[in-house]
């Protein structure tokens, strides 16, 4: 809480007693049955968790991305996977109030910022990950609807969500052919893949979404034609502050396991505390955490503030905290041995969790790429 104002360390406080309270205990078995957490996330919605940073008039708290961050970082010591899964959410809520008309900020906002219904962003395709603006889901104008074909892939919340941020091909190839469209679940021709298996992020379920002549109106569109990929990427700014916040969570809470067992385990006669070769690499831990932190926080203040460079900053926040946490993560379960290696053990929860946070939101590949074009344009 170095640094942060009165304000924002009681919203911190608020966020790390729900995780403590609320969201920790269940971890484990979230995890392992594959629990979508609904009622949990409902209640972290009445604190204001719901639409963090949305307009207040729609039913959002009205924060800033630093406030959102610092939540975000406290939410993800309890549940890295669920709150990781709500920072989707409220991307998804922000870019319909932000890029929305009035009528679509009132009508979809308040029940998403209640998490009354939950939102799911479609952006990567089967054969569109990196090069997002590749993508061949089309959307042909019929009158005053769209037709639209094609699928998603990967999609957090798929199938249990109410809400679809859809981004499709209204017009020629490239970013500028590009639209977004907001679709509601029980759409005829809206269907989903097979539940995803994965390592981690078992809290939430990853799906196909498929899309076969769906008719939704031009009135559920965001923005104008054409509009669709920047209003994708400005969302995905956010996401990268929201998904490099929930890896310091769980790099945080991984440090707090790895100095707890350090100090209770004991080998060759006395506790591992005292063995000074942990004692380096507990205090490497620490400092890199502290890095990555005050990096986020940086470019959470950059995107906050509309700087030139906030994009880059949200770049390199995005590449080096998901990096360093997963790397914090990694060396907290080596230091608790072969009990690191057991699912009663919460260590390798936050390491299976945080693992994908280096691929999604924009691989870490594709953030150097978006760094070094930065540099080498001048």
């Amino acid at each position: 809480s170095s640094g942060l104002t009165e304000e924002q360390k009681e919203f911190q406080k608020v966020a790390l007693d729900f995780a403590a309270k609320e969201m920790a205990p269940h971890m484990a078995e979230w995890d392992e049955k594959e629990i979508f957490p609904v009622e949990t996330m409902r209640k972290a919605a009445q604190l204001g968790f719901g639409g963090i940073y949305v307009k207040p008039d729609v039913g959002g708290s009205g924060l800033s991305r630093l406030d959102t961050s610092i939540i975000f970082e406290a939410l993800s010591t309890g549940c890295t996977s669920t709150t990781a899964y709500m920072s989707i959410h409220n991307m998804c809520v922000w870019m319909i109030d932000t890029f929305g008309n009035e009528e679509q900020r009132h009508r979809f906002c308040p029940s998403l910022c209640s998490m009354e219904k939950f939102a799911s962003y479609c952006l990567t395709e089967p054969g569109s990950g990196s090069d997002a603006a590749s993508l061949l889901t089309s959307a042909q104008r019929k009158g005053d609807n769209y037709v639209l074909n094609g699928s998603k892939a990967f999609i957090s919340g798929g199938g249990d969500t109410d809400v679809y941020v859809v981004m499709c091909r209204t017009g020629g190839p490239g970013p500028k052919g590009i639209s977004c469209l907001v679709l509601e679940k029980g759409t005829p021709g809206l269907s989903f893949g097979k539940k995803e298996r994965k390592v981690g992020w078992n809290s939430q379920p990853t799906r196909a979404v498929i899309f076969e002549d769906c008719v939704v109106p031009v009135g559920n569109r965001l923005g104008a034609e054409g509009q669709g990929f920047s209003i994708a990427m400005k969302g995905l700014n956010g996401g990268r502050i929201n998904i490099a916040s929930c890896s310091l969570g769980a790099a945080h809470a991984s440090v707090l396991l790895a100095q707890e067992h350090l100090t209770v385990r004991k080998q060759f006669g006395e506790p591992l505390a005292n063995n000074q070769y942990l004692q380096f690499r507990l205090a490497e831990m620490a400092t890199r955490l502290v890095a990555a932190r005050l990096m986020v926080r940086s470019a959470a203040r950059a995107l906050q503030e509309g700087r030139e460079d906030a994009a880059v900053l949200c770049s390199m926040a995005k590449l080096f905290a998901t990096d360093e946490c997963f790397a914090i993560c990694n060396q907290a379960l080596q230091m608790h041995g072969g009990y690191g290696y057991l699912k009663d053990y919460a260590v390798q929860q936050f390491v299976r969790d945080i693992r994908v946070h280096q691929i999604l939101e924009g691989t870490n590949e594709v953030m150097r790429m978006i760094v070094a074009r930065n540099l080498l344009q001048g």
